[in-house]
């Protein structure tokens, strides 16, 4: 199959496919006029990215599961791993965004938002300390 018969079957853009061939995680065949032809096998690895990045992989750790997917005699610890390496930078980013949320709401609760020029939002973005 083509390339845009590849991207609507695996659900990306033919950019991103292009992409990935260009950084060696598919290599899809070459028919005689020197266009892409991917296989079903292509197709399988592109679907496979495609559900890997939209849990929030990296490249290399994109890289690292299609290589482990690809080893039957892989070790499933290794696959743990890099799932859970994940899973904890997931952890870290949504705490950081706690923060941020609890941060934001005090500041938000704490400006009267009246006609007044006073706002305790813009002193903590400006860096000011607040009027006593």
């Amino acid at each position: 199959m083509n390339i845009g018969d590849a991207a609507e079957a695996a659900g990306l853009p033919a950019k991103t496919i292009r992409y990935y061939e260009d950084i060696g995680l598919v290599r899809p065949g070459r028919n005689n006029n020197g266009y892409r032809s991917f296989s079903d096998t292509d197709l399988h690895k592109l679907r496979f990215l495609a559900r890997a990045r939209a849990l929030g992989f990296s490249i290399d750790d994109c890289r690292a599961l299609l290589a482990l997917y690809e080893d039957e005699s892989r070790a499933s610890s290794e696959v743990r791993k890099i799932a859970r390496r994940h899973l904890d930078e997931i952890a870290s980013k949504i705490a950081d965004l706690k923060a941020l949320q609890d941060t934001l709401t005090h500041l938000v609760e704490t400006c009267a938002g009246d006609d007044r020029p006073d706002c305790p939002i813009l002193r903590d973005l400006g860096g000011e300390t607040p009027k006593m």
